[in-house]
This record gives structure tokens, C-alpha cells and sequence, in this order.
């Protein structure tokens, strides 16, 4: 699709206020969760040198394009992108290193799960250049692991995560709350377990039923009993912010906890609405060049995907401008996950003044904040999230 030009012309530099970083998808998986509507796929056989030369050849595309930036971060997803061979890793690093100076603290992530870790691979990521790594825990009890449908029991998700602590600096884990026949006690219990597990990141997710997906399927049949009401899993919400702070690990977004300075620097990129390349299947970017703010999107399909990349040396299925107003709106529903909020300021130049008046009553409500050129919901708003962002922008 040809670029023409648009009225963002001005506002190309905007992205530098969350900095610029690299999403490499890799959709492969061992097995599909049954609750997982992410863009992954059980393969038998992966052609990994295919892959790498198509990986290496978007990069090359996407840094022509791009070219000078200093890059602040490398994400590879999934899928399960701790099946790909470190030699793999290494060269998608080397590629994006050829196209983009690294920041001096680039942070290099790579999502993991249990079943996939042993020592020696691990270290041969870090060799390569990995520094980070997002491990997909999802709970702490073996029942529950199993329904599930994860592959791991929880004797071998703490031994992976000994490995992972052993090898990198940086190691996160991801929970999932409001389980079937999961209760407060339980629930607290359990992530005061995974808080002592000397993790500086922590992602913990409501459990929610996806259309598409085999829980999706089982609870439009009456299945999955025992799934906690909404009061419960408020309060479960609750409860994690509680233990969390306690143990110095505050909420920084609305499902992530860190302490101080382990915050996840490539998703602030995207909270903070820099600009990011993606590359792989389903993968979704945002760039901004000169005739405006480009949104990106590749073939979903591994097999289209690497057929387009190719045959014709480009992987993207979607090009298309954002205009101001999906800017400004972009910006204000991912910035005010935040507890840092959004600045104003920057919201003004993309969007239309804010309705002042339901600003004024959200205050009053004790829901947001709004001071030092910033808005933000508080801890009594950020439960209510969705519900401030539609009086916002209503």
C-alpha cells in the first residue's frame, strides 16, 4: 500500500516519549491452553533456519525505514519463544543489532515456560544476549495446573525459575486468578508464596473466558463450575494490590507489579505510546515516519506469513494511518493503565479537550487525580478502570 501523507506530519517525534523497541513473534507452542486466544500454534517440525531468514529479512525492511533510532528493547512472544534454538535468539538479536544502536540498558526479554527450561539453554540465551525473562507460572497449585492445561506440576515450575534466577538478573512470572473453586485464603496464600520467590516482576491476570477457545467452548455448554462471581474476583483484585505493596512490589499498570526499577520497559513502550516494530505472525506495530503514525499488522497465519516474507519481502497484511483522534484515543485508554497516568498535555495534541466537567466529579469520587499536568486514576479507580475511560471519552 502506498503512504500518503497526513495531517500527523507534525507529530512524527511524539513516539520518543516511550522510546522505540522490537516485538518478535514466535507462534509456536508444545500444546494450546485451553484458555489462550493468543496467535500460537502446535507444530511438529520448525524449519528454524527458514524462520531466521525471514526474521532477519523484516528487520533489515522495518530498519531501512526506521533507520538511527536507538533501540530500548527487544520482546520475544509467543507462542512459546523459549522453543526456539538459542543460536536462533542470538541471530534475531544480531539482525536487530545491525539495523538499530542499542540503548546501554536495552532490556532483551524472552517468554518462557517451565517445560521448556534447563540449564544449559538457558544460559546459552543469555549468552546470546537475553537478559530478561517473563515466565509463564500461571499457579502454584498442581490441580489447578492441570486444568489449566499446563504441561509443568509446580515442583518443576520452582526449579525452572531456580534455573532462570541463576542465569539472569531480570526474571518475571505471570499468575492467573480467579480460578475454578479458588478462594480468597487460597488465592492469598498463593501469591505470598510467589512474592517469596525473590521475583521482581509480577503480571497477575483475572482469568477470563475467551470466545474461540476450548474454556470458551466448555463454559457456553454449562461447564467450568465453580468459577468465582465478580465480588469475589473485585476482591481478589484487591487483595493482590495489597500484598503486592507490602512486599515492595507496588502496581505500576493495572495487572503488573515491580520493584523499583524492574518495571517491564518494553511494555511501558506500548503504555506510554512509543513506537514499536513487530515482526512474526499476527504481530502489531506502530511507526512513525514522516507522512504520520502508522499502524502495522502482519499475516496471522504462520504458514501465509512466511510465504508473504518470502515472496515478496514483506510479512505485513495491514498498513493503514491513524488520524489524530485514534491517537489521542489510543493514548488515553493505554496511558491511564498506568499509575503514573497520562500528560495531558501530550493527550491535547492529538485529541479534543477533556470533558472538565466529569474530570471535576471523578475527582470528587476520589477516582482520579488530576495534578502536575498529569491525570491518573487512583487505587479506588483503578478497579473501575473501563468505566472511567467511557465517562472520558463519551
Amino acid at each position: 500500500m502506498p503512504n500518503q501523507p497526513s495531517p500527523t506530519a507534525a507529530l512524527t517525534d511524539d513516539w520518543r516519549a516511550g522510546g522505540f523497541a522490537l516485538y518478535v513473534h514466535w507462534p509456536f507452542c508444545a500444546a494450546k491452553c485451553p484458555y489462550c486466544d493468543f496467535n500460537s500454534h502446535v507444530a511438529a517440525n520448525i524449519d528454524q533456519p527458514r524462520w531466521l531468514a525471514a526474521y532477519r529479512a523484516e528487520i533489515a525492511r522495518l530498519g531501512a525505514e526506521l533507520p538511527g533510532r536507538v533501540l530500548n528493547s527487544i520482546f520475544f512472544g509467543g507462542g512459546t519463544p523459549s522453543l526456539m534454538a538459542p543460536e536462533t535468539v542470538a541471530a534475531v538479536i544480531e539482525a536487530a543489532r545491525a539495523q538499530w544502536p542499542f540503548a546501554n540498558d536495552i532490556e532483551i526479554t524472552l517468554e518462557a515456560n517451565p517445560t521448556s527450561i534447563e540449564t544449559g539453554r538457558f544460559r546459552a540465551y543469555a549468552d546470546g544476549g537475553v537478559n530478561r525473562v517473563s515466565m509463564g507460572m500461571q499457579a502454584l497449585n498442581d490441580d489447578d495446573l492441570r486444568r489449566l492445561g499446563r504441561m509443568h506440576s509446580v515442583a518443576e515450575g520452582r526449579a525452572a525459575f531456580d534455573i532462570a534466577r541463576d542465569c539472569f538478573t531480570r526474571v518475571s512470572f505471570d499468575l492467573i486468578y480467579a480460578r475454578q473453586d479458588q478462594d480468597r485464603v487460597h488465592w492469598r496464600r498463593e501469591l505470598t508464596e510467589a512474592l517469596a520467590m525473590a521475583v521482581d516482576h509480577l503480571s497477575a491476570y483475572q482469568l477470563t473466558i475467551e470466545p474461540g477457545t476450548a474454556f470458551g467452548a466448555r463454559h457456553e455448554k454449562g461447564g467450568l463450575k465453580g468459577l468465582p462471581d465478580d465480588d469475589i474476583s473485585a476482591d481478589m483484585y484487591l487483595d493482590t494490590q495489597e500484598i503486592c505493596a507490602a512486599a515492595g512490589m507496588p502496581t505500576y499498570e493495572i495487572s503488573n507489579h515491580a520493584r523499583p526499577g524492574a518495571e517491564s520497559r518494553h511494555n511501558l513502550v506500548y503504555w506510554r505510546q512509543g513506537d514499536w516494530a513487530a515482526v512474526g505472525p499476527g504481530a502489531h506495530g506502530r511507526l512513525s515516519l514522516p507522512n504520520g503514525r502508522w499502524a502495522t499488522e502482519a499475516h496471522r497465519a504462520p504458514g501465509e506469513w512466511l510465504a508473504a516474507v518470502e515472496a515478496r519481502g514483506n510479512g505485513d497484511s495491514l498498513r493503514e494511518v491513524l488520524t489524530l483522534s485514534d491517537r489521542a484515543m489510543e493514548y488515553l485508554l493505554m496511558s491511564m493503565r498506568l499509575t503514573e497516568g497520562m500528560e495531558v498535555a501530550r493527550y491535547l495534541a492529538h485529541g479534543p479537550e477533556l470533558p472538565q466537567g466529569r474530570v471535576t466529579d471523578l475527582i470528587g469520587l476520589g477516582l482520579v487525580t488530576q495534578a502536575g499536568g498529569r491525570l491518573a486514576a487512583t487505587a479506588t479507580g483503578r478497579p473501575v478502570l473501563n468505566a472511567i475511560l467511557r465517562d472520558l471519552v463519551d
